[in-house]
């Protein structure tokens, strides 16, 4: 039985094994590009990794393409060109600023200062609202008093 147990235990690690990718370049700098590129492209179906984060299928095939896109003895930037071509400047972690996407880089700010005015106009108000109670407050003393000394 433990032989059995053994045996199935290493069939077991030999398919965990089997998910890791080994990529063999001719110099350390095409290494490094790749390691850069891989985690600098967003993964389109998980979104919140990069390619080289994601087991997605389509993560995987862009690792593919990049690895031979490399091999082809291509630049990071014509890589990331080809990238921004064929899936727009969402698969950037970093996408440049253009007039499409403002919005990514202006938003952000934009609704924090929203949320500051209307936080500012609340307080403002409540404010306001506080001082008129007790304005009315005093007028009600003051009209109290007076009705008092008409009856003395």
């Amino acid at each position: 039985m433990k032989h059995l147990s053994v045996i199935f235990l290493l069939a077991l690690a030999g398919m965990a094994c089997a998910g890791v990718e080994y990529r063999q370049f001719a110099n350390p700098e095409q290494q490094a590009a790749y390691e850069n590129l891989t985690s600098e492209l967003r993964c389109l179906v998980c979104q919140n990794q990069t390619i080289a984060d994601s087991n997605a299928e389509l993560a995987a095939d862009l690792r593919r393409q990049v690895y031979e896109m490399l091999q082809q003895g291509k630049s990071k930037q014509d890589i990331a060109q080809f990238m921004t071509d064929r899936y727009g400047d969402f698969v950037l972690y970093n996408p440049p600023f253009k007039l499409k996407t403002g919005l990514l880089w202006i938003g952000p700010a934009v609704f924090l200062l929203i949320g500051l005015i209307a936080v500012f106009l609340f307080a403002r108000r409540k404010k306001n609202v506080a001082n008129v109670e007790i304005n009315a407050e005093k007028q009600q003393k003051i009209r109290s008093l007076l009705e008092e000394s008409d009856q003395s």
